[in-house]
């Protein structure tokens, strides 16, 4: 068979280069040795998830902390797929946990030298390794229709036997010259496939990155390189695409290890370099005592959006996954409490090998804690901007008079006291928390434990004598003696020493104003809530709390 001739017939682009031509479009990066060229190559579906962060964390760092280059590259070959604005919100939600490319798709940036960065603007060189295969006898046409793959498909699954189009199954592996001219001639539509050279009982010892030392059967798949519209498939477009753009390691997940024999395969018939793969471990959850993967139907904790709706702290997400990404990291920040992240020397060898448990109340605690390190008018921006995007109309009306919040925060935060109190755990919770501090959110729980009258004379007693003036002393003085009036112990140490004597002590006292003016049993400091609200607010509150 006259191979070149079918490979023109099948390929037949006049602009085509020479290999050689598209090798010194793309030379080797300028690099210092050790230095690890990373990518993140998503699909254009408008779906990013907590697993996509988890990877492009560990490829930033890699790339980082090794002085490489950490890119973004769209495989966008199903256009079936694709979703508008789908390449920006991958850069936008990953730039919001402090996730940056050095180049790549959108990327405005002096290194992109080894573009497009869109796959499907890179169809030529794909036709032309493709059309070398042809003529070297390692592809072919394949002129199945869909519904004679399906019965295959079944015959095989019948049979028990492994799905695919390989051996005798491979129906048109071994057409004659006369057989695919006249399907040509026929206007048959057709892909090109590979023509497998492994044989499953041929085993391979593959280094995995992270896994260490993994075997893998040889693949014998015919896998299809170019659909019928001429645009490769993800296997052939990725091993193509790494050489060119001259990536040293592969950061994915385990689910991609079934595909490793058709890779492998690949970068040898190419003639390519094999970049170094790591397979990163599934995000698991307990889910009623059993153990399972993190689901996009089951799990809202998957999707990167529900961060950013909730309002995490960004920082502490990332946090949360350096402690699942790497062993050693959370020793390293208990020795380095005031360091950056970004010092961690981030290692691909203390990657786990085996599935990582995903701990919502782990992250909740890292949340608390980095949120209580940051100042009133931090806090106010972080709120303020979840505020501005997920925020209902009233929290926008709230957080326009910005002192008013600040001091609020001031109080709930515990800022400038002797210990900060770490309550905030997101954004949502923390705007939630202040919602009693506004008339139009206000909404108490009158939940007394003592009697109409009782709740009544303390609310009066305390309305009659109260002065925004007062300090904390002086207001507290007060609270004493409306206890004393009513009944109550005005000290704690008579209380305990002779509780009977008493109605209760002059906490219960308290905890009745409190409840009056806040709507909630436990509140940060009351003396300084009533005067963040002021007079008029407070003393309304006392009125209307009454039984």
């Amino acid at each position: 068979m006259d191979l070149k001739k079918l490979a023109s017939t099948l390929i037949p682009d006049d602009n085509l280069l020479p290999l050689e031509e598209y090798e010194k479009q793309y030379p080797e990066r300028q690099l210092e040795k050790g230095a690890e060229v990373t990518r993140l190559a998503p699909s254009p579906t408008g779906f990013i998830h907590l697993g996509n962060l988890y990877s492009a964390l560990a490829d930033e760092r890699i790339a980082h902390t090794t002085g490489g280059i950490f890119y973004l590259r769209i495989e966008d070959t199903d256009l079936k797929r694709k979703v508008d604005g789908a390449v920006e919100s991958v850069i936008r939600s990953l730039d919001y946990f402090g996730v940056n490319f050095d180049e790549g798709a959108e990327i405005d940036s002096p290194l992109n030298k080894y573009g497009p960065y869109y796959q499907r603007r890179r169809a030529s060189i794909y036709r032309a390794y493709a059309k070398d295969l042809i003529e070297r006898g390692l592809a072919y046409p394949c002129f199945c229709t869909e519904d004679e793959l399906n019965a295959v498909r079944e015959e095989q699954t019948a049979n028990k036997e492994i799905t695919g189009y390989y051996g005798k199954y491979a129906k048109c592996r071994n057409l004659s010259e006369e057989q695919i001219y006249a399907n040509l001639k026929a206007g048959k539509p057709f892909v090109i496939r590979l023509k497998s050279q492994g044989d499953t009982s041929n085993k391979i010892t593959f280094r995995d990155a992270i896994k260490g030392d993994i075997t893998v059967t040889e693949n014998d798949q015919d896998v299809v390189i170019l659909k019928s519209d001429g645009i490769p498939t993800y296997h052939f477009a990725h091993a193509i695409d790494d050489h060119f753009m001259h990536t040293t390691l592969v950061i994915r997940g385990e689910e991609w290890l079934s595909s490793l024999p058709i890779h492998l395969e690949l970068f040898k018939v190419l003639g390519f370099r094999l970049p170094k793969y790591g397979h990163t471990c599934s995000l698991m959850k307990v889910d009623n005592g059993v153990k399972r993967k993190l689901s996009k139907r089951k799990d809202p904790e998957l999707s990167l959006d529900y961060y950013r709706s909730a309002g995490y702290y960004p920082k502490a997400v990332v946090k949360y996954l350096m402690t699942i990404l790497n062993s050693n990291f959370e020793e390293w920040e208990r020795k380095n409490p005031q360091a950056d992240y970004r010092d961690f020397k981030f290692s691909i060898s203390k990657m786990g090998k085996s599935g990582a448990l995903f701990d919502i109340d782990k992250l909740n605690d890292i949340s608390k804690a980095e949120l209580s390190t940051l100042s009133a008018e931090q806090t106010y921006d972080f709120l303020n901007g979840w505020v501005s995007e997920f925020g209902t109309d009233k929290d926008r009306q709230h957080f326009a008079d910005g002192q008013y919040i600040i001091k609020i925060l001031n109080l709930i935060c515990g800022i400038g006291g002797k210990k900060r109190r770490k309550d905030i755990v997101r954004a949502e919770s923390g705007v939630r928390m202040i919602d009693y501090f506004f008339d139009d959110t206000f909404a108490p729980d009158y939940c007394y434990r003592f009697d109409k009258a009782t709740v009544n004379s303390v609310i009066d007693g305390f309305a009659a004598v109260y002065s925004e003036a007062d300090d904390n002393s002086a207001w507290f003085a007060k609270v004493k003696q409306i206890a004393a009036d009513n009944g109550f112990a005005a000290e704690m140490s008579d209380y305990k020493a002779n509780p009977e004597n008493y109605k209760g002590s002059v906490a219960d006292v308290a905890e009745i104003l409190r409840i009056a003016v806040t709507g909630m049993p436990n509140s940060p400091d009351l003396c300084t809530v009533m005067g963040i609200l002021g007079a008029s607010r407070t003393l309304a509150r006392l009125n209307a709390g009454k039984r």
